[in-house]
């Protein structure tokens, strides 16, 4: 991990001024880079910014790693570009498609883990990897409903990305507990199998039940505070870990930003209290 990299936050635009003079221990802020790949203007100011004086990630959202296409060539040159410019202590992209055949889709979808997918998505992650000269993180998947057709699971899909690319993990715990209760599994055996050496980012975010299931079906809304039971699985992942960079995410109904950092602080001290690292 990076020398004092604990504990971050996503970047909002109404945070934008008192998150540039923040000063917490270890903090680092993470953005959607499609957000930023304007050639300037105000918002590309802003993060070069917040740069100056922080570590930032950048979290990609499109690059649609499951299709059955290579990524936007156009897209991929001006991520390298926001890369270059930004210098990121982090990148990362999720395990999932989100356009098909030239139609997108605004959701991150899953697949069927086949032998097919396997070879097309590590062919993604190289091509990815080769045009911003560095690794990226890949991060495993939410899921709603089971999907048939698997010939991997999918601790043993990532690990043979890993293998095959050179790629890290972005290990997100709270889509870890959501998939876990909506597929009936248990999420401590995921953790448990997941190829923890390969994990360079942890997210942790909130949820809520389904407005018309209820409990039986939680949604992955990233508007509200971490649960408590993700906060247990996060505490047992490292455990075994050790430290590693962690984000709290809020994409709605988003608080005040002294709210989000005393959401933050939590982790930060966990992490910290791993290797004594400084706790203010």
């Amino acid at each position: 991990m990076p020398h004092l990299l604990t504990a971050g936050l996503g970047l909002k635009p109404q945070h934008y001024d008192e998150a540039l003079h923040c000063t917490a221990s270890g903090l680092w802020w993470e953005v959607h880079p499609e957000n930023y790949l304007s050639g300037g203007g105000p918002r590309l100011a802003w993060l070069e910014a917040i740069r100056a004086q922080h570590p930032v990630s950048l979290h990609g959202v499109s690059l649609s790693l499951a299709a059955d296409a290579p990524p936007d060539a156009g897209h991929l040159h001006r991520l390298a570009q926001l890369a270059r410019r930004i210098e990121p202590a982090l990148v990362s992209e999720h395990l999932a498609w989100s356009a098909w055949r030239g139609r997108y889709h605004p959701d991150l979808l899953p697949f069927p883990r086949t032998q097919e997918a396997l070879a097309r998505i590590a062919a993604n992650i190289s091509t990815t990897q080769d045009a911003l000269g560095r690794t990226i993180a890949i991060e495993n998947p939410t899921h709603y409903l089971h999907i048939d057709g698997h010939d991997w699971s999918e601790t043993d899909f990532l690990a043979e990305l890993v293998r095959r690319t050179g790629c890290g993990l972005l290990l997100d715990v709270n889509n870890v507990y959501l998939s876990a209760h909506n597929l009936g599994a248990c999420a401590s055996d995921y953790l448990d199998a997941f190829p923890v050496h390969a994990i360079t980012e942890i997210h942790l975010a909130g949820h809520h039940a389904d407005p018309r299931l209820g409990d039986v079906l939680l949604i992955d809304s990233h508007d509200a505070p971490v649960a408590e039971p993700v906060w247990a699985l996060y505490e047992r992942l490292i455990a075994r870990t050790g430290p590693r960079p962690t984000l709290i995410e809020r994409d709605d109904a988003i608080p005040p930003l002294p709210e989000l950092l005393a959401e933050r602080e939590r982790a930060h001290r966990m992490l910290a209290n791993l290797e004594a690292l400084p706790c203010t």
